[in-house]
């Protein structure tokens, strides 16, 4: 397991600064984080196996896919990897306010 002192400069300066020269490592892992809490608001929905869970399940196939084609297109276009990974955060964060109102108190 690598420790800190094997990552570059670059690497150092990304996580410490936020900064978004190459790849944007501290927004990534702020991605991942906030992802892994729609997950678990999906996982409580889907868990309930009614109509609602149905059409979750399709609505967020149907994003991923959307995202997907998004990004590449993006990418295509020019866009930083920063520019898509903020965007997939934007994406993360509309579905954790959809699925947060519409959880059972």
């Amino acid at each position: 397991m690598p420790d800190h002192l094997s990552f570059s400069a670059l690497d150092r300066h990304a996580a410490l600064s936020g900064s978004d020269n190459g790849f944007p490592w501290y927004a990534g892992a702020m991605l991942a984080v906030e992802a892994s809490e729609v997950v678990r608001l999906r996982c409580e929905k889907l868990s309930r196996g009614d109509e609602a869970a149905g059409q979750e399940a399709a609505l967020m196939v149907s994003e991923k896919i959307a995202a997907a084609f998004e990004a590449a297109a993006s990418l295509l276009a020019g866009a930083t990897p920063a520019a898509v990974v903020q965007r997939y955060r934007e994406h993360v964060a509309a579905n954790a306010r959809r699925l947060s109102a519409n959880e059972a108190p």
